[in-house]
């Protein structure tokens, strides 16, 4: 992989930076007015998921998705380092989930064999669940990246800030996320902004969810974000990608978004996964 430290310091959803450190950074408890936002769904099988834990992946944001998929005692989780995703397989896993934490710092501690494996398990019918960092992770603009989404970011500015950033869902919604009508808001933390990328070898991906405020703090660009992908899906090969530029995984009422997406990903086979 050519050029794996290119930018180093580049895509960190959690960035500790002086300006922010001073005042820690509060979720609301009742953030979206202490209503269940995104409605329980139950997994179409028993399902196999592995969360990946090692370097660029910070403890909490493993442990939120671990958290998420507590109410689904159909769902197998582990968590798993990086060398364990260069042997991973469809047979032993249904989807693969990276958390927040920093992109291209995933990328290194999967390695050349990790990334080509990954790429190969979602081809071959896997699914692949990528937050904040999972979501850069998931891109093809960048050459540490693992090119399963046609999609690129609208600035090499990518820090943004953290914020609480009001969503809205498209049409496009209702067979992954469930009925949600009008505004919510989910925590945002220098996710990825998304937009179509130039690939003519695999599909465009599809839009879940726009943001419909933003930051753009340490001047970063105004109004990219107004529109912008929050959440977005697309085939790869035969596998699935969903990808979410904010956390729902660590905000009140969005608890099984990525339960859902989670879901989603791992298709509709009609073979169980679990004896």
């Amino acid at each position: 992989m050519k050029n794996l430290l290119l930018l180093p310091a580049f895509i960190v959803c959690h960035l500790a930076v002086a300006q922010e450190k001073s005042a820690a950074f509060v979720i609301p408890p009742d953030a979206n007015g202490g209503k269940t936002i995104i409605a329980k769904a139950e997994p179409p099988r028993p399902l196999k998921v592995v969360i990946y834990s090692g370097p660029g992946a910070p403890q909490s944001g493993v442990d939120n998705v671990v958290n998420v998929l507590k109410p689904f005692p159909q769902v197998s989780v582990t968590v798993a380092k990086p060398e364990s995703f260069a042997t991973l397989t469809n047979a032993t896993c249904d989807v693969v989930v990276f958390p927040g934490g920093s992109g291209s710092g995933q990328s290194k501690g999967l390695g050349e064999a990790g990334l080509k494996n990954v790429r190969e398990f979602v081809k071959q019918g896997g699914g692949y669940v990528g937050i904040c960092a999972g979501a850069y992770l998931a891109c093809s603009n960048f050459d540490w990246g693992l090119g399963i989404l046609n999609a690129g970011t609208v600035s090499s500015k990518w820090r943004r800030g953290q914020a609480m950033l009001e969503l809205e869902c498209t049409g496009e919604a209702m067979p992954v996320l469930g009925e949600v009508n009008g505004l919510f808001k989910v925590r945002y933390n220098n996710g990825p902004i998304l937009k179509p990328w130039t690939r003519t070898d695999i599909p465009p991906y599809t839009t879940l969810s726009v943001f419909k405020t933003e930051t753009a703090k340490y001047g970063s660009p105004e109004g990219v974000q107004i529109n912008a992908p929050a959440h977005a899906i697309a085939p790869f090969g035969k596998g699935r990608v969903f990808v979410s530029s904010p956390h729902p995984e660590n905000t009140p009422g969005l608890e099984f978004m990525i339960p859902r997406g989670i879901f989603w990903a791992a298709g509709d086979k009609k073979e169980a996964s679990l004896p």
